[in-house]
């Protein structure tokens, strides 16, 4: 004890030892909190990849159909005016 006090001696020694056991646990509460906020970062990464590959798995198939669907038009149209022609 550097100098005296009207406090008990064990009184401050309790609060210097809280005060050290709070300084010695707040590295690995910081490392804790790093990481979650890391975990939690990669998680949303993982999802927003795979929400993107759903959603270009959709928009592929919509250009397959509309694609399709206007080979079919086409074909339907030709033949159309192609029997027109034969029957005019």
């Amino acid at each position: 004890m550097s100098f005296p006090t009207a406090v008990n001696s064990q009184i401050t020694d309790s609060i210097t030892q809280v005060n050290t056991k709070v300084l010695g646990d707040a590295p690995a509460t910081a490392m804790g909190n790093f990481m979650i906020a890391t975990s939690q970062a990669l998680s949303n990464a993982a999802h927003n990849a795979t929400s993107g590959q759903q959603q270009a798995a959709v928009t592929a198939q919509a250009a397959t159909t509309q694609g399709i669907s206007t080979l079919y038009s086409i074909d339907t149209a030709s033949t159309g005016v192609a029997t027109r022609e034969i029957f005019a």
